[in-house]
């Protein structure tokens, strides 16, 4: 018999204890923030909800949350319209837009107002891209439809690889936010091979209300597409999994960093010893000589072909022994029927560990996983001081597309025996003849001469600046298809 002292549950409360008795708890979120004393606080503690995608999303009734709260929060640029009532929505199909050709002019100015940037790879060889809220158009300026279309449209080129997003939420106004039915729509539209290769979605600066509306669409979003996505409080708290240089962040988000910084001052003091430390090893490196002269005479990664060629005794034909290695263990003919094969992700730290051992001189051991020598072979390519197709040649691997199609095969000829220098020429040939051989079995491992120039391009090419720009990924992946597809007649000698 209860107690009639009982004290009485409130909604929320009464709510989550009715989910605990009837079905598993779901995976929280993840966060990469080590101090979530210094989080801002939430109206309600969302680490106890547990839900399942069964059922409806959770009221706001049962929230106990203040009818102005959803009317401050929509200050931060996220959702203050009915969101049940847009899921409870047979969700309409966006394939149609999302596949229709974007408008030109359209398509011009957004790439140039830095709303999405390719930044480079990570440490597994993951392509980067940066969405910047505080950059998104006016709404007024800008339909829904063709921010979609932008959006697929750029992803297009990297969604045959695994890649990462980060989303810099900073900015993201009343002004200049997407409604609602257009955020539900378009997840609806990204197809399940943007998802899958998606590996990592870091929402840096999120907001109380972001994160209440996350909670609440958990039930109607994929548990392994939810887990992708990892919170990020602090700019510094990225550090140890992207380069912060690379990322080319807006000075509106240092600044926003900045002051939130400043509001703890133990985060802020471990985020300056962090900095502290960061400085110090980069200008140690700056009064070092050289990478190559500074390096061990073992290093493969990171130095040129002129200092391996050099300190190599056992070098044959030009070829680095680390991508003979690769090469070799890749070549066996149950590998090269591997599944997606240059696509999957490897392990890092095993990645790490064999790339240490090579670059102390010890034998390469890929422990029998085609992953391991398939992602040494791309980091390789995509460390050397010099790309292979040099800084040289950039500015004209750039206009590809705009060559006529009856001088192509002369033009890349010159390019290749006449401009590349030798030890280049024949490293490339030597990789080609081996691509060859992987797409010609691409009815089993899926890897077609496209699949490869999106993979390889960036690592063959690369701009003298160090940043990809959006326009440059195309050529350069089409002029690598072009001799992936040619190479017979291209490498002669």
């Amino acid at each position: 018999m209860e107690s009639e002292h009982q004290p009485k549950l409130s909604p929320i409360r009464a709510y989550q204890v009715l989910l605990a008795n009837t079905m598993e708890p779901e995976d929280t979120y993840t966060s990469l923030s080590e101090y979530h004393d210094y989080e801002p606080s939430l109206e309600f503690d969302d680490s106890e909800l547990i839900q399942a995608s069964g059922l409806a999303p959770l009221p706001p009734e049962l929230l106990d949350i203040p009818d102005d709260l959803l009317e401050r929060s929509a200050s931060d640029g996220t959702i203050e319209e009915n969101f049940e009532k847009e899921l409870a929505k047979p969700p309409q199909v966006y394939a149609e837009i999302a596949a229709s050709s974007l408008d030109g002019d359209c398509c011009c100015e957004l790439s140039g107002t830095g709303l999405v940037e390719v930044v480079g790879d990570d440490e597994v060889g993951r392509r980067i891209i940066v969405v910047s809220a505080c950059r998104l158009p006016p709404s007024k300026d800008l339909h829904p439809d063709d921010l979609l279309r932008y959006l697929v449209c750029t992803l297009d080129k990297y969604v045959e690889q695994d890649y990462s997003v980060v989303y810099f939420h900073y900015g993201l106004t009343s002004k200049n936010k997407p409604p609602l039915s257009w955020l539900w729509k378009a997840y609806k539209a990204f197809e399940r091979k943007y998802k899958k290769n998606l590996k990592a979605l870091y929402l840096v600066h999120p907001t109380n209300f972001i994160r209440i509306v996350w909670q609440m669409l958990k039930p109607a979003i994929s548990v392994k597409f939810g887990r992708k996505m990892m919170y990020v409080n602090y700019l510094h708290e990225l550090q140890q999994y992207l380069d912060l240089d690379k990322l080319c962040i807006p000075e509106q988000v240092l600044e926003y960093d900045k002051l939130l910084l400043s509001k703890n001052p133990r985060v802020a003091e471990m985020a300056r010893q962090k900095a502290e430390r960061s400085a110090m090893s980069q200008d140690e490196a700056r009064a070092l000589p050289e990478p190559s002269s500074s390096a061990p005479k073992t290093q493969q990664f990171g130095v040129s072909l002129q200092f391996i060629r050099e300190n190599n005794s056992n070098m044959v034909d030009s070829i680095p022994p680390i991508v003979r290695d690769c090469v070799e263990f890749l070549s066996r003919p149950e590998i090269l029927e591997t599944e997606g094969l240059f696509r999957r992700s490897a392990n890092i730290v095993a990645v790490k560990e064999i790339q240490s051992a090579c670059n102390r001189g010890e034998p390469v051991c890929f422990r029998d996983d085609p992953t391991n020598a398939a992602v040494l072979l791309k980091t390789f390519l995509r460390d050397l001081e010099e790309p292979l197709l040099t800084f040289d040649l950039y500015d004209d691997i750039v206009q590809f597309l705009s060559w006529p199609n009856r001088d192509k095969p002369r033009l890349v000829k010159v390019m290749i025996l006449e401009r590349l220098p030798l030890e280049n020429y024949k490293l490339l040939k030597y990789i080609f003849q081996f691509l060859w051989k992987v797409q010609d079995r691409s009815c089993v491992n899926k890897m077609t001469s496209s699949n490869l120039a999106v993979v390889f391009g960036p690592n063959l090419c690369r701009a003298p600046s160090g940043v990809m720009s959006l326009s440059a990924i195309a050529p350069i992946n089409a002029f690598t298809d072009f001799l992936l597809e040619n190479q017979e007649s291209i490498f002669i000698i």
